[in-house]
């Protein structure tokens, strides 16, 4: 460090004599000059002297605006920033001494020579200001400037903010004491800092830090005397010394090479040869671009993660009573946050999208990716790119809205798509959120054994409109019946749920109550942003709500991806969050974003509608027997125990798949996200292969970890009871004997050889015993005496091979 930044005169005398002459100049030089100059205050010399001394000498506590940073999980990547102003402060000894050096060559040279107040430049700028120069002088040193941007800081009204900035002379007087103190409180290397790291540099940026970045890419530490001289020169009027534009460029190189550098030499804190060679340094013409918030997040990948991440901010009331202060801690607080995003994993996903599906195509592909047990979200990716800019987008491919010249949404846009609000209620699924009639059928004591014989069609108790294409025939009742057709037979939660039979689940649903299902939903993280929804999700409608076990109202990937995420954790339902942990400025660990997490079904329940939900994708239930699955490929690709579901609308207007392990759930939709009431047929081998590619790439090298069985051997088998022997009976006797024993009696629809006369009971299947309630097919005779095929084991079902759905 150069010998004149150690000098200061400590002497009593001088700081006595500083005190005292500040006092005069105030009461007397300020008095007879300032305020006759600003004389609508009515002021004599002893009044002013009074105001003086009555001003507060304390400023008030304050935080300067400080860059917010968002890094990935690794808690190394920076995936965004930020900001109010671009600021980020850095300690003095972090700083080059070039920069403190030509600061003080710049804008106070006897910044070691005075206590607050430049007495010499006070007096001249009131004779100067008191004429009739038109140039005005403001004799403002450091430290009373650093007093000005602190007021504003500290101001809590805009009123304030004006009191602290505007041009008078009692906003001077003010900062005359304030500043007198502020040099008796600290040294002249804290109130250095403390400047530099405040000051603003103009092109968005405010302290050093964010200066040497934007103009030099460079921490401040390795700035070199012309680059400090630069930066020093720009503080006086950061527009007008702006480097970039043709008449900023010659002004401030003149201020540099003219005043700065030779001050600093001036000064002795360089030499002469030192101040030429500084000279010749050159001057950007073009800075660097600061990004500000998801739009500039630097791999668009990243754009919807960033974007939920500041849609939870926003939403939460620890950062703030009002949005606004929300918004306002965000982008000042100075927080390092670090997320849960997972680069690798979504990269890889972005890949899948991409081979799958262009960015241009009309239709998204969705993907959200939950771990359970902590509802951290890992992935957010669609074949799309997050930017305000839909300049080069086509219009919408809904009617109404492209009539009024609205754009689509692809290639380009910033709709949270994949994680709802914004206007985005979300996407009808389909069979996916069969899951929420399996669990609460579970949680009533239904088994998973629990049996029903499906027809072709199925008229249920619930009502619609009788014009209803879904109405049966003359009738206002609801009936439904399989994709595709067929699928008669009879079927328990295993081989319902893996062929998703839908006349196996709307009378399970009845049984149940249409209102129970729907409170499961809302245990599992299910929002209902659809206002119809959530009128029909409301008590009073719920219980008639008998289409929602078919998934028509609209859900988000990222709402089905933790809604099994809570059935992969033994039940606990853990509220989605993109936070790993968030520290303040002063390196204070917040809780906030931690998981949260409240039990939403017992472990049993869960349990066991994991082991039903294997069926559909592939694997093997370990309580029971699937036959069938609708996307059997994925437990091959993903080579772990998995579990899942497929589901797609009416006419196929969205094909979904959820697939997950104990580790990772991923949740998949095709869909037009402008125009759901599109003619295009979704196709599963898009969406299909994007969800269980991207589960095999994360889960590609982990420990092969097996679902746990339900302790309580009821929920799987229910109340076994014996089926009495009706062989030879009359079928209507058949039928008595069976429904008397506490079973649903069903005719066969086909013979079989028997002993019996024809037109009989040859038997049952199930045979031997099965659950109460559930189904027992009388068999019914040929007359053909031949031996019957072995029985099945108790409990089990007939085969039956009904065409599967999606």
């Amino acid at each position: 460090m150069s010998s004149w930044w150690r000098r200061r005169d400590h002497n009593v005398f001088f700081n006595v004599f500083a005190l005292l002459t500040c006092g005069l100049v105030a009461g007397v030089v300020v008095a007879a000059a300032a305020f006759p100059v600003a004389a609508m205050s009515g002021l004599t010399a002893k009044a002013g002297n009074q105001a003086f001394a009555s001003l507060p000498s304390e400023l008030k506590d304050f935080a300067s605006p400080q860059i917010t940073r968002v890094y990935a999980s690794d808690n190394k990547t920076q995936i965004a920033q930020f900001y109010d102003e671009f600021r980020s402060d850095v300690p003095l000894k972090q700083m080059s001494p070039h920069i403190r050096d030509a600061m003080v060559a710049a804008e106070d040279r006897e910044f070691f020579n005075h206590n607050g107040v430049d007495l010499k430049g006070v007096a001249r700028a009131v004779v100067n200001n008191s004429g009739r120069s038109e140039s005005k002088q403001g004799a403002s040193t450091i430290t009373m400037q650093w007093v000005r941007m602190s007021l504003a800081y500290s101001a809590t009204s805009p009123s304030e903010v004006v009191k602290a900035t505007e041009d008078t002379n009692v906003r001077k007087v003010t900062e005359i004491k304030y500043a007198m103190r502020v040099e008796q409180e600290l040294n002249k290397e804290q109130i250095l800092e403390r400047y530099l790291n405040m000051a603003p540099f103009g092109k968005q940026t405010y302290g050093i830090f964010a200066a040497s970045k934007v103009y030099f890419n460079k921490s401040p530490k390795n700035l070199t005397i012309g680059q400090a001289a630069l930066l020093a020169a720009v503080v006086r009027a950061p527009s007008f010394y702006d480097p970039t534009t043709k008449q900023g460029y010659d002004e401030i190189r003149q201020r540099r090479n003219n005043y700065v550098i030779p001050g600093m030499v001036e000064m002795g804190a360089i030499t002469k040869a030192q101040g030429e060679a500084a000279k010749k340094e050159a001057i950007p013409r073009k800075v660097a671009q600061v990004g500000n918030g998801c739009v500039s997040v630097a791999y668009n990948s990243w754009g919807f993660f960033c974007d939920f991440f500041y849609r939870w901010w926003m939403d939460r009331p620890e950062f703030g009573a009002t949005v606004y202060e929300r918004e306002r801690r965000l982008k000042s607080g100075g927080y390092r946050i670090t997320t849960t995003i997972d680069l690798k994993a979504t990269s890889e996903a972005k890949g899948r999208v991409a081979d799958l599906i262009k960015e241009k195509n009309k239709n998204a592909l969705l993907l959200a990716a939950v771990e359970p047990r902590t509802g951290k979200v890992k992935l957010l990716v669609t074949n799309r790119k997050y930017t305000l800019d839909d300049s080069k987008n086509p219009l919408s491919s809904d009617p109404k809205k492209r009539k009024a010249g609205i754009k689509g949404s692809a290639p380009n846009t910033v709709n949270p798509l994949i994680t709802g609000g914004g206007g985005v209620n979300g996407y009808q699924a389909g069979s996916v959120m069969k899951i929420f009639t399996l669990i609460a059928a579970l949680e009533k004591g239904y088994p998973l054994h629990y049996t029903i014989k499906a027809e072709k069609f199925y008229k249920s108790r619930y009502i619609v409109e009788r014009s209803s294409d879904s109405a049966c025939p003359g009738t206002h009742f609801w009936c439904p019946q399989n994709s595709g057709g067929g699928g008669e037979g009879v079927y328990n939660m295993w081989s319902g749920f893996g062929r998703s039979i839908n006349t196996y689940f709307v009378p399970l649903e009845e049984r149940v109550g249409a209102d129970k299902v729907v409170d499961v939903a809302k245990r599992f993280g299910i929002k209902f942003r659809d206002p119809e929804d959530a009128k029909l999700a409301s008590p009073g409608y719920s219980h008639q709500w008998g289409a929602f076990t078919l998934g028509v109202s609209a859900t988000t990937p990222l709402d089905m991806a933790n809604a099994y995420a809570t059935l992969a954790a033994d039940g606990m339902y853990c509220e989605p969050t993109p936070i790993e942990q968030i520290t303040t400025r002063d390196n204070q660990k917040l809780d906030i974003g931690k998981p949260h997490c409240v039990r939403a079904t017992s472990p049993d329940v869960a349990r066991a509608a994991v082991d039903a939900a294997r069926c559909p994708v592939g694997d093997r239930a370990r309580t029971g027997s699937c036959a069938g699955a609708t996307a059997r490929v994925t437990r091959g690709v993903v080579g772990h125990p998995v579990f899942g579901k497929t589901g797609t609308t009416d006419r196929d207007r969205t094909a979904s798949l959820i697939a997950g392990t104990t580790s990772l759930v991923v949740a998949g939709y095709l869909v037009n996200p402008d125009y759901q009431a599109h003619k295009d047929r979704m196709d599963h081998d898009q969406v299909n292969p994007a969800v269980y590619r991207t589960l095999g790439d994360y889960m590609d090298g982990k420990p092969k970890v097996q679902f746990k069985r339900p302790e309580n051997r009821k929920i799987v088998y229910g109340d076994q009871r014996r089926i009495p022997d009706v062989e030879c009976l009359s079928l209507g006797r058949a039928r008595d004997r069976i429904e008397g024993a506490g079973f649903d009696a069903v005719l066969s629809n086909s013979e079989v050889d028997s002993k019996c006369p024809k037109g009989t009971a040859a038997g049952t299947s199930p045979s031997g015993r099965t659950v109460k309630n559930g189904v027992v097919v009388i068999e019914i005779s040929n007359g053909k005496s031949e031996e019957k095929p072995p029985e099945g084991e108790p409990g089990t079902t007939p085969p039956v091979v009904p065409p599967p759905r999606r």
